[in-house]
């Protein structure tokens, strides 16, 4: 059990989709007076890329150990 919760606290590709949600929401609110419709797009893009990136990360992870 011990090393269940060591894999998964050590695995950072986890928070990829976090992060870039993150981002395309600083995004957006630069462009928030803009348009309503980019700011939504631009979360949508965030949520994205972070589901892009995250598998990309694990196999790089996976490839360390």
């Amino acid at each position: 059990m011990e090393n269940s919760t060591k894999n998964k606290k050590e695995e950072k590709s986890n928070w990829a989709i976090g992060g870039t949600t993150m981002i395309g929401i600083g995004v957006g609110l630069i462009y928030l007076q803009t348009s309503v419709l980019i700011f939504v797009a631009s979360i949508i893009i965030g949520v994205g890329a972070g589901l892009i990136i995250a598998p990309v990360i694990s196999l790089f992870e996976k490839d360390q150990s």
